[in-house]
């Protein structure tokens, strides 16, 4: 027996959109078309630390699903799949590390290049970046800030005190 859900996510009918019948995950959805990446996210309950795909034919390169209001047209019985979300590589201080958020905090930077400080010491630190995405390319970051990061981003990170 086959389950079926509909997408009851706020999509507003209107005469150019359609139902149509689409799978994730070899389980099968009504939805919208168009609809949101967002919409499609939530219909199929695909958790953060997931990414959603569509899953193209022959030797295509499947297509990445933003989690977002971006507008996607659905085909009549069309596959996707969700996956962990890739690991990134960042360059911190010289060194290759992963990452697997889209966003890093001045906290979690200082961590990755020094590790945590001893016991009762306070150390303060300048961080800079460069090769960021297009919304920040490069820059710097402060205690409770963090900047949206892409693969090969890089950081340097130096001690500027200690208390």
């Amino acid at each position: 027996m086959e389950t079926v859900q509909d997408e009851q996510l706020g999509q507003r009918g209107n005469a150019d959109s359609q139902r149509m019948r689409i799978h994730v995950d070899r389980k099968t959805y009504k939805s919208r078309s168009p609809t949101t990446g967002e919409a499609l996210y939530e219909l199929a309950n695909v958790p953060e630390g997931r990414d959603l795909f569509r899953d193209l034919e022959d030797d295509q390169e499947d297509t990445l699903i933003p989690r977002d209001g971006t507008a996607i047209h659905l085909v009549h019985d069309e596959h996707f799949y969700a996956r962990r979300a890739k690991d990134i590589t960042l360059i911190v201080n010289l060194e290759e590390k992963s990452w697997d958020k889209k966003r890093i905090s001045y906290e979690e930077v200082t961590l990755l290049a020094f590790g945590p400080p001893p016991p009762g010491i306070v150390i303060t630190y300048t961080v800079e970046f460069e090769n960021g995405p297009r919304s920040n390319p490069e820059g710097s970051l402060t205690p409770g800030k963090s900047v949206k990061v892409r693969e090969g981003m890089v950081f340097s990170v130096t001690e500027t005190g200690r208390s």
